[in-house]
């Protein structure tokens, strides 16, 4: 066990490794989890040796992995999964499947490896990374695109197979046959035992608990209660024999229904994070660096060998079982085609079971990072060879087809703020018609009494022509993505040079873009803030009338300030400039407009 001193320098470690690590991998669009890696192979045995035993930190980072499935227990609520079913179990089931009897023959017949290491090798090599892929898309803003709802199915459907696979890799690896028929019954009973107790305890206990932890009012005693879930429950499963990591994805999974379900993730979150990055670390920690320069030609092989079988599978499954485009097809093999943190879980477990031997673990640790990083590699350079077009993901016919009279609005956009436009428009008896690219807003939003809201992407011509937007009198642009907004502004702009435009900005720079472009700009947060501040000014002591006034005089210096600043906004100096001027100008008025309340008192 080591001392004080050198738990607090190997804390000291980690934290300045990840700090300086993964805001690096962060900016070259690696990801955080190659940030991660990499900062544990630099504080590792293989290079600085600043942590000379990985292992003595590996029991803690596993809880990581423990919280990510709690993580995603949470999240896999039954109507979301309902929604998304043909594509997580459908085509899900077709890529983990598919992937993973290729590579586990091709372990079996061509490398030798023994069936149930070939097995294990073949379904772990087959799952991909759900941190590093969902963050690469994200970054891309291709979340919302074919190919991105794909992979989120494809990757929810991996990390529920996880849950099984990790929990079969002991028994795959035989372990002791030497037990009597009793021991076995009494230990698949003391298994269904404790799931049992999870389960009800799950239904039953839990939110009681977390009612009574609620009323406290004190953020240290959730926190400590929603640990206490995780862990428990992952001890509990880990004293009888099943996997940590089953026994906190099946109590997510239990209050993914639950009131407290938001809470106990932003109570989790921060742990999850932190804790998951210290797996990451302890993994590089582990890789054995010196076989890239001893055998690379092996190594970069198997890296190499494993890209080039999953990138053309992962195609197929896109073209033949997703429907997408080819280059969709393809954009989905590279996001994927990379090993998973899962991997490491499995063929971790492996090797303490005696599937996979030292050197053959390091392959594959040292295979599955090096996959990762060529990744955003491979979207960079697709990217600049093939100019990204993106196609309507496959929705129902129902949601698909316009069908409308013509209408006197069209609502792009049916978020926080387009749903409070249409549900006035709607009051009123105004004809409109809203679009949207999100199934599940459309579906939500028809189940409240068929709101006129269909499936499509307005910054496509045949998507506004069926629209019938040239019949209409106001287009209203309500999405959250500002260059969306712009660039909608831009294509209505120029198909319907009469059409009035209303767009939601950003900040006052988008304002300046979209005035530009012939639209009435309107600030997400600027009414809502005026409100803000002048309910706070009420508080603090100034009249009714004294509020409304102050509130006028800054709206109405602000929207001269804003006109003023449309000519310069492309010159940050002359704005700057402006703005002081403006903050001095705004001060004096309200001492003129405070000396002259005072003067006309009694």
């Amino acid at each position: 066990m080591p001392h004080e001193g050198n738990l607090l320098q190997a804390a000291v470690v980690f934290l300045f490794a990840a700090v300086l690590t993964v805001p690096l991998a962060k900016r070259l669009q690696l990801g955080a989890v190659l940030g991660y890696l990499l900062a544990g192979v630099i504080i590792g045995p293989s290079v600085l040796g600043l942590i000379g035993n990985p292992q003595s930190v590996s029991h803690i980072s596993e809880l990581g992995v423990v919280l990510l499935l709690f993580i995603i227990g949470l999240e896999l609520s039954p109507r979301r999964l309902w929604v998304m079913r043909k594509a997580v179990f459908g085509v899900g089931l077709a890529q983990v499947l598919l992937t993973g009897s290729v590579i586990g023959v091709l372990a079996f017949y061509v490398f030798g490896q023994a069936l149930n290491s070939a097995i294990v090798l073949g379904l772990g090599l087959a799952l991909s990374s759900t941190a590093f892929g969902l963050q690469s898309l994200a970054e891309r803003k291709e979340l919302t695109s074919p190919h991105g709802r794909l992979a989120f199915a494809i990757l929810l459907f991996q990390d529920i197979a996880a849950i099984p696979l990790i929990a079969m890799v002991p028994l795959l690896a035989g372990g002791d046959h030497t037990t009597s028929a009793a021991e076995d019954l009494n230990h698949v009973l003391r298994v269904l035992g404790s799931i049992a107790v999870v389960v009800i305890g799950g239904r039953y206990l839990l939110r009681p608990v977390f009612r009574v932890v609620a009323k406290t009012g004190l953020p240290e005693v959730s926190t400590a209660t929603a640990l206490l879930v995780v862990i428990g429950t992952a001890w509990l499963m880990d004293l009888v024999g099943v996997s940590m990591a089953l026994g906190a994805f099946l109590a997510g999974l239990l209050l993914a229904d639950s009131e407290y379900r938001h809470e106990l993730e932003a109570q989790i979150e921060p742990f999850k994070g932190l804790l998951l990055g210290l797996f990451f670390i302890s993994v590089g920690m582990g890789a054995n660096i010196s076989l890239l320069f001893s055998a690379p030609a092996t190594v970069l092989g198997l890296t190499l060998l494993l890209i080039m079988l999953k990138l053309p599978m992962l195609f197929v499954v896109g073209r033949l079982a997703g429907g997408l485009n080819r280059l969709s097809a393809l954009r989905l093999g590279i996001v994927l085609a990379a090993g998973g943190e899962f991997a490491f879980v499995v063929f971790k477990i492996g090797r303490d079971q005696g599937l996979f031997d030292p050197r053959m673990y390091d392959l594959q640790v040292l295979t599955i990072t090096l996959s990762m990083a060529v990744t955003p590699l491979l979207l960079l350079m697709c990217g600049r060879l093939v100019k990204s077009k993106v196609q309507p993901v496959a929705v129902p016919p129902h949601l698909r087809e316009i069908d409308t009279d013509a209408p006197r609005v069209v609502i792009a956009g049916l978020g926080r703020m387009g749903q409070i436009v249409a549900r006035i428009l709607r009051a009123q008896k105004i004809q409109f018609v809203a679009l949207d690219t999100s199934v599940e807003t459309i579906e939500l939003s028809r189940s409240f009494g068929g709101v006129p809201v269909f499936y499509g992407d307005p910054m496509r011509p045949e998507i506004l022509h069926a629209a019938k937007v040239g019949q209409a009198e106001y287009f209203v642009i309500a999405t959250d993505d500002p260059d969306t907004n712009i660039k909608t502004a831009e294509l209505v702009r120029k198909l319907y040079p009469h059409m009035k435009i209303i767009a939601r900005a950003r900040n006052r720079q988008h304002v300046h873009r979209l005035v530009d472009l012939g639209a009435e700009a309107i600030r997400e947060t600027y009414y809502s803030s005026l409100e803000m501040s002048r309910r706070t000014l009420l508080g603090l002591g100034l009249s009714q009338t004294q509020a409304d006034a102050r509130i006028a005089r800054f709206k109405h210096h602000d929207e001269q300030v804003l006109e003023a600043q449309h000519a310069i906004y492309d010159d940050a100096a002359k704005v700057m400039q402006s703005a002081q001027e403006a903050r001095a100008e705004l001060a004096r008025l309200f001492e003129a407009d405070r000396i002259e309340e005072e003067t006309v008192k009694p």
